[in-house]
């Protein structure tokens, strides 16, 4: 018989938290261990992450497979989807039943756990008080996962999840465990989890925002206490938020979300794959971690002249919730940094001054030859377009465009484009909205051919449009700037993850399609199984079929195969499509950039077209560890041709200068 979630965890938390009375006895390969759980369970089997370990959050429930709604069918069936921290042979299971168990021909006692041995994917018996079922282990292969646990977070017994899910609004502490593949276990507590997003939201499997009491790591990121948990129910592949936000790394855009594979688990009961990522914040332990809160703010409490701010450009911002600016042309604002409320000291100073700032930078970029540079940082407006274009992002400009306004080098205020945000429904992923596609005049959305961007929020028959990400895209400035940034930046760092280099240059973050493959596919296999759907509805475009293409740089060629690969209706499949988008879309885009590209000259390190003084300090900067240089840039820095950028080359770079050479 079908239960729904909500009455399988109410049953499941009727029990009180108990602690398992340590059992002196041992054997060589099965030994009981003292152990407990920190969440209420029910009559079932439990197994812990780390087997042995003296953690008591990172335990989970066996549990039946259920479909999109969360019923249940076939309950004599169980699963335990295994965190990849987890042995390949020994487990820890704790007996949740008021008698002993039978596991496989091992005896577990009511109250006890014991470390037995298992394997990977086997099927084994268990006879629990006359009933028998069927046990089935599964194993992630994800970078970490994610122990979230509150057995009463409304104070009225309501587990957390249960709690949470009710209404994006509410929020809960909890205690929990961020376990590494390595084993490696934290158990720092949770200030607050809630909910989060717009549409996803809606979905049965959905995200959160999760507040740490203290700062965190989360399988080497870098230390943060905010995260954001997100569901991807909708990207069959799991990876288009990770290969974009990672990419956007790679190519040297100003901030980048860092995010790992996570598997996620509250109250014993697993939720499927997630993708662990720093949430956009500012700060010094954040993403934007060049500017903070108060910076608006004089030392006597005066608002200042000038000041750095993070903002969002987002369509469907309410006031009601969010630091709102409402700038010209429909433009709407939501303030990240400083963010403050009504009666807050500068409320609508600060407002103000945003809303004079945006719409002098979105009135340049309306205005394709005026001197965009004057309002903005070129080179990372030019990155943010090209990774909406890239993936075709639906929407480019519209919602998740985010922008800090801060000094640059020689302390100009301008707005740079970063961190990239939200891209679940680019790469192939999204059939987008067809009265839309129709008003613009873009009849290949799903492709990896043709273009996007300029034609975002535009009439078929009007080149005039307010969305910014268009405007940028259609600005003198940027088209000028954009194939060199493309191929020097883009592609070689794009050819890495396509397999064809063997070693990345551009950065240690973005890895080969292969290795994020590796990464993912266990948790995906274990998301799929659990229930979750693979294919979620008619907003997904088909995924089952593509004639690939490539661009060969030495010849200036673009082809497309003339037969079609299929794609099979599974996550190999689906991920597989979503990284053959990828390319294809890479090798169109070079195609259209190519005529237009003038290689970098050798001494030109910086790409500004000069050999000059700033070369050769980035070849010293690079040399000293303080920067990293793009493969381009590498080639461009090794002027004597021994395959290296050296002090040497530095050398060479200023002999040329005083004209020695």
């Amino acid at each position: 018989m079908k239960k729904i979630l909500a009455a399988v965890l109410s049953v499941m938390m009727i029990m009180s938290s108990f602690a398992v009375i340590a059992v002196d006895a041992a054997q060589e390969e099965n030994e009981m261990t003292g152990a407990s759980i920190s969440f209420k369970t029910d009559k079932a089997l439990f197994v812990h992450a780390v087997a042995g370990a003296d953690d008591t959050e990172a335990w989970q429930g066996w549990q039946s497979l259920h479909d999109g709604k969360l019923n249940f069918a076939r309950t004599n069936e169980k699963y335990f989807f295994l965190p990849s921290s987890a042995d390949d042979s020994r487990i820890e299971i704790y007996n949740g039943f008021s008698q002993s168990i039978d596991f496989g021909g091992e005896t577990i006692n009511a109250g006890e756990a014991k470390i037995v041995t298992y394997n990977v994917n086997d099927i084994y018996s268990v006879i629990a008080e006359g009933t028998e079922y069927k046990l089935k282990f599964m194993k992630s292969t994800a970078e970490a996962a994610i122990y979230i646990n509150n057995s009463d977070a409304d104070g009225s017994g309501t587990p957390l999840i249960e709690y949470l899910n009710q209404d994006k609004s509410l929020n809960a502490p909890a205690t929990g465990a961020v376990v590494d593949a390595d084993g490696s276990i934290d158990n720092t507590e949770i200030k607050k989890i809630k909910g989060r997003g717009n549409s996803t939201w809606a979905k049965a499997k959905k995200p959160y925002n999760i507040t740490y009491k203290s700062n965190v790591s989360v399988a080497g990121m870098a230390k943060s206490k905010k995260y954001s948990l997100l569901a991807n129910y909708q990207d069959d592949s799991f990876s288009r938020n990770r290969f974009l936000y990672d990419l956007s790394d790679a190519v040297g855009m100003p901030y980048a979300s860092d995010s790992r594979y996570v598997d996620f688990y509250s109250n014993g009961f697993y939720w499927g794959s997630y993708q662990m990522t720093e949430k956009i914040e500012v700060g010094k332990n954040n993403v934007v971690n060049d500017i903070d809160d108060t910076a608006y703010l004089n030392s006597d409490g005066t608002i200042n002249k000038d000041f750095p701010f993070l903002c969002e450009v987002d369509a469907s911002a309410n006031e009601d919730e969010d630091y709102v600016v409402k700038c010209d042309n429909g433009i709407t604002l939501t303030v990240k940094a400083p963010e403050l409320e009504p009666g807050d000291v500068g409320y609508e100073e600060v407002k103000n001054y945003i809303r004079e700032k945006f719409n002098a930078f979105a009135g340049a970029a309306k205005s394709p030859s005026s001197n965009l540079s004057d309002y903005a940082d070129i080179d990372s407006v030019t990155k943010l377009y090209l990774i909406n274009e890239l993936g075709k992002n639906w929407d480019s400009g519209v919602s998740s465009t985010f922008f800090v306004y801060k000094k640059d080098a020689v302390g100009k205020y301008k707005f740079y484009g970063s961190p990239v945000w939200d891209y679940d429904n680019s790469l192939g992923n999204a059939t987008g909205v067809e009265s839309e596609l129709n008003y613009i005049g873009v009849k290949d959305y799903e492709e990896y051919s043709g273009w996007w961007c300029k034609f975002k929020g535009k009439a078929k028959r009007d080149r005039s449009s307010n969305n910014i990400m268009n405007n940028i895209a259609r600005h003198t400035q940027v088209l000028e700037t954009a194939p060199q940034i493309w191929f020097e930046d883009f592609v070689p760092a794009i050819d890495y993850f396509a397999g064809n280099k063997s070693e990345s240059s551009v950065s240690d973050e973005f890895y080969s399609s292969e290795k994020y493959y590796n990464l993912i596919k266990g948790s995906a296999e274990m998301n799929y199984k659990s229930g979750w759907l693979l294919d979620t509805g008619g907003w997904i475009c088909d995924h089952s079929s593509l004639n690939n293409a490539k661009f060969d740089m030495s010849a200036g060629t673009y082809t497309v195969n003339s037969s079609v690969t299929k794609y099979d209706s599974n996550f190999d499949g689906m991920y597989g499509y979503c990284r053959d988008w990828l390319i294809s879309r890479t090798a169109w885009l070079s195609s259209q950039m190519f005529d237009s590209y003038t290689p970098r000259i050798k001494g030109d390190v910086d790409g500004d077209g000069v050999i000059s003084i700033m070369d050769a300090t980035a070849i010293q900067k690079y040399v000293a560890d303080m920067v990293k240089l793009t493969d381009t840039q590498l080639i461009a820095a090794d002027l004597n041709g021994d395959g290296l950028a050296n002090i040497l080359d530095a050398t060479e770079i200023q002999k040329i200068i005083a004209e020695i050479i």
